[in-house]
């Protein structure tokens, strides 16, 4: 049974890349106010964080402002009740509606009965969802983009949390998220398909392999990093450059200046100087696991997914120079060294790590990083809020009997407990608003430096 529904899903996943190829959905534009909906793999925010970096470094003249909204554990039925009180406040004019993995159920699928468990779940997420759908259409000068979720990666070798079914539910939750899309003239981003399908191919040659982790439901920094280029291919942003520069030196002239601009071009003697200002700056790939029990970090996902060829190529190609070696300075920076045959082809400049444009941009990935972290602060407070709280009958109190309960509670409940000593200080209103004005100045420092600057170019033969 589970092999056929691989084989359905592989053959589905093939029309749906072709889909996120063709059928791209419009680009953030300048002012947007986004707010990414879903659960705990939209709470740790990574692919949000992906995204918007994507914007800041290629659009830094079209700010815009993404919000996380996710909460862990959450279904369509949790995010019901809290639409009013934690999405409407940040007036979004987009609203990115994702929901799947907990609304198909877990330990269910280890029960005789599974399967009409199983159809009783996706039922009841359908009709939590139609309650969305009209909050939603409530909002006509809000776009609407529905994405279907990150798979739970049924198919890698790995003893733990093994629900089989629970895939075949989940494709069919995507399914009406789709329909429900087309029927509203929404947009749709399909998550599930394409990162089902790079699982497959990939354990193929290692049965391990997977982009989620090892709990097979939650993916690392490479699976996020997959997301973001999913949903920006969906954007039809692919295979737009950071820049591209072509040069005959022969003829001392610029023949291609695509995104940038190039002026004061001097060739002769063996050596090529211009000044040169890109539209755009590259985007640095982290090298580092920064997802807890995750090995794989965000460059891992280069290996299956083509995001330098298509979203990350700051491209220098110099024809017309004699055989040799020649050096590469950018101010006075030494880039490398490369032959007159492999500048005539083109050299990347977006994968050098030392190109002052890509110190530049790593200042902003930090900055953006930084407000990620104090983002994820906040969305304790709100798991709380809606998770544990509202039960309580205590959400937004924030007085003694609701800190009294968080900390009874916290000695026998692990998730309360991890954010418990967060909810000691975001309880004061005083406290999160000082996190959003830190927030705020970071947004607006990132869209200070990350106006791209001139620089001089010196090719020299050695």
């Amino acid at each position: 049974m589970i092999k056929k529904w691989m084989m359905a899903v592989a053959m589905t996943s093939v029309s749906s890349v072709l889909f996120a190829q063709n059928a791209a959905i419009e680009p953030f534009k300048k002012g947007d106010r986004i707010c990414f909906v879903g659960n705990s793999i939209t709470e740790a925010g990574y692919y949000e964080s992906y995204i918007w970096l994507y914007y800041m470094l290629h659009y830094p003249t079209r700010p815009i402002r993404i919000y996380n909204i996710g909460i862990g554990g959450d279904r369509a039925l949790n995010m019901v009740g809290r639409f009013e009180d934690d999405i409407l406040p940040h007036k979004p004019t987009v609203v990115c509606l994702t929901f799947g993995m907990n609304d198909s159920g877990y330990f269910e699928w280890l029960n005789p009965k599974a399967d009409s468990i199983g159809k009783a779940r996706v039922a009841e997420s359908e009709h939590y969802f139609t309650i969305l759908e009209d909050k939603l259409k409530a909002l006509p000068n809000v776009r609407k983009i529905m994405i279907g979720t990150s798979p739970y990666d049924e198919t890698m070798k790995n003893p733990k949390n093994y629900y089989p079914g629970k895939s075949q539910a989940m494709e069919q939750i995507v399914q009406f998220q789709k329909q429900a899309a087309v029927n509203n003239h929404w947009d749709f981003v399909d998550f599930f398909h394409p990162m089902t399908e790079i699982n497959i191919r990939e354990q193929a040659g290692d049965s391990t392999f997977t982009l989620t982790g090892n709990d097979r439901i939650h993916p690392g920094n490479a699976g996020h990093m997959v997301m973001a280029y999913l949903f920006l291919k969906n954007q039809g942003l692919g295979n737009k450059p950071v820049a591209d520069v072509q040069i005959d030196a022969a003829g001392s002239k610029v023949t291609k200046a695509e995104n940038c601009s190039v002026t004061g071009l001097s060739a002769g003697n063996g050596a090529v100087q211009f000044n040169y200002l890109a539209n755009s700056l590259p985007y640095p790939i982290d090298t580092i696991s920064r997802m807890w029990d995750n090995p794989r970090p965000q460059s891992g996902a280069s290996k299956v997914i083509p995001f330098y060829q298509e979203f990350n190529r700051e491209m220098l190609t110099v024809k017309g120079l004699k055989d040799g070696n020649y050096e590469l300075k950018i101010d006075s920076v030494v880039i490398g060294q490369w032959t007159g045959s492999e500048l005539a082809t083109g050299i990347n400049l977006a994968a050098e790590a030392s190109t002052p444009e890509y110190e530049q941009a790593m200042a902003v990935l930090w900055l953006n990083e930084e407000r990620m972290q104090i983002e994820s602060k906040v969305r304790q407070y709100y798991w709380l809020e809606f998770n544990y709280l509202t039960d309580k009958g205590l959400r937004f109190n924030d007085n003694r009997a609701a800190v009294d309960s968080v900390l009874k509670e916290s000695q026998k409940n692990w998730f309360v407990a991890s954010k418990r000593d967060n909810y000691r200080e975001a309880r004061y209103p005083a406290v999160r608003h000082a996190w959003e004005r830190q927030m705020d100045l970071l947004i607006e420092e990132i869209y200070t430096i990350n106006q791209p600057k001139e620089h001089k170019v010196t090719l020299k033969e050695l």
